[in-house]
């Protein structure tokens, strides 16, 4: 609530956060000279949101000024960058008002943690490892809304008995440069590295490899997927279908899934690759799961409720609700070409007919479109990485709008976090350790290490 202290703040304190509020709402107002353009500052749990506005440039050009006042202050004041939107946002640090506290899990300890719950499963040896290394990487790359914390809904649906643990995909190869992989209702992840695998080994002699994959079920972070063919010097597109979360652009119905579209190519040795993986929504719908086990809100503007009305409530949002598609019309449109070329042309479901990884009624029936490109085909791979160097160089490199510090490559900012995560560990909250230990309880098998 707007002019509220923070949630848990000792009332005794509490006169360093009036001088902080002045300084946060009227002062950037007084600078601008127009008091109708003042910021509102509001606090959400331990976090202050600046809002944007007409006089951004005042604001983004007092925030040192602000900040050492405000330090002075509050010497437990913060500041961060919003990764979805450019705007100063000031934090307070430690866990007053109910701050997620992070608990880090090495990398490595995390994919034994996982490959031990899925052999105690029935899942084999390799498939296991296969798992966890794309649950791993995708909390690694900070796409934890599809890491090991996927885990629990998976184990819930081999006890169901909608899944299962020990299917092998097997793969029918159509022409020398086309192949199809059928699942048999196993995980996603064995039949999409089979399935890129095979796409990989078919471009190596011919060009470029396709593959179609039925009868599957979620396969994680598509980047995963991607980077596959990438880590293999190859352009690459991975598409999937997925359980119904959006409607038809127009319609209230939820009847096309959330489905990723995925593509990526290699840069020169060293530097950063191309990997593009988004949603045809507004937000990936494992980001409102994430924010459900959190106990977060989410942005106003990523779902509907049951009664069509915008919500910033996750529970809310999944029970009975719809995300909303990305431009309208255009997610609408990439939402039924995930179907049409994931759902339609392998065999599987399609047209809302996808069960989701939360659902135990029956299996998934997902369906995923691979494709690997030789990049060698019209020029050298050495000419062919020296212009990607030169895209990648071009696009951080462009002008900058106001208040933007920096310009990201496709698939950079994710790197970024993989880079720190392998020396710092994966964060987690104690309700995610104490979901995945429960999993370890229910199967007799290791607690999952932490270090906090």
């Amino acid at each position: 609530m707007v002019g509220q202290p923070v949630p848990g703040m000792a009332s005794k304190g509490f006169g360093r956060w009036k001088k902080l509020w002045w300084l946060l709402y009227w002062y950037p107002g007084f600078v601008a000279r127009n008091l109708t353009h003042r910021f509102p500052a509001i606090f959400s749990g331990p976090t202050i949101l600046v809002k944007r506005g007409p006089c951004a440039t005042a604001v983004h050009s007092l925030l040192d000024t602000m900040i050492t006042t405000c330090q002075e202050t509050c010497p437990f004041f913060t500041t961060q960058l919003s990764s979805h939107n450019p705007c100063p946002v000031y934090g307070v640090a430690g866990t007053m008002g109910g701050a997620p506290e992070y608990i880090h899990v090495n990398h490595k300890d995390a994919q034994l943690f996982v490959v031990s719950l899925l052999i105690a499963s029935g899942v084999s040896l390799q498939n296991a490892e296969t798992v966890a290394l794309g649950l791993v990487q995708a909390d690694l790359r900070g796409v934890e809304s599809h890491g090991i914390n996927r885990l629990p809904s998976y184990l819930a649906r081999i006890r169901s008995g909608v899944l299962n643990p020990k299917a092998e995909p097997t793969l029918t190869q159509v022409t020398p440069v086309v192949a199809q992989v059928d699942a048999n209702n196993g995980f996603g992840f064995p039949a999409a590295h089979l399935g890129m695998k095979t796409a990989i080994e078919m471009a190596k002699t011919f060009g470029i490899g396709m593959v179609s994959v039925k009868h599957s079920n979620h396969f994680g972070m598509s980047a995963w997927i991607v980077k596959q063919a990438v880590d293999a010097g190859m352009m690459s597109l991975v598409f999937t279908n997925s359980s119904p979360a959006l409607p038809a652009w127009g319609g209230k119905e939820k009847l096309l899934g959330v489905s990723p579209i995925a593509c990526g190519a290699p840069g020169r040795e060293g530097s950063i690759p191309f990997i593009l993986d988004m949603a045809p929504s507004v937000a990936a719908r494992g980001k409102i799961h994430k924010a459900k086990r959190r106990g977060e809100k989410i942005p106003g503007d990523w779902a509907l409720d049951a009664e069509g009305r915008p919500t910033d409530d996750p529970v809310k949002a999944l029970d009975g609700g719809v995300m909303l598609p990305m431009s309208g019309p255009k997610g609408s449109g990439l939402a039924i070409m995930m179907d049409v070329f994931s759902g339609v042309l392998s065999g599987s479901a399609f047209a809302g007919g996808v069960t989701g990884p939360y659902d135990m009624s029956k299996p998934g029936d997902v369906g995923h479109f691979l494709v690997a490109i030789k990049p060698d085909l019209f020029m050298s791979m050495d000419e062919f990485r020296s212009r990607m160097e030169t895209l990648y160089h071009r696009v951080i490199g462009s002008e900058k709008m106001e208040g933007v510090e920096r310009i990201y490559f496709p698939g950079e900012i994710e790197l970024l976090t993989e880079r720190k995560r392998l020396v710092e560990g994966i964060p987690f909250v104690q309700a995610e350790i104490d979901a995945l230990n429960k999993e370890a309880e229910i199967l007799k098998t290791g607690r999952i290490p932490v270090s906090l």
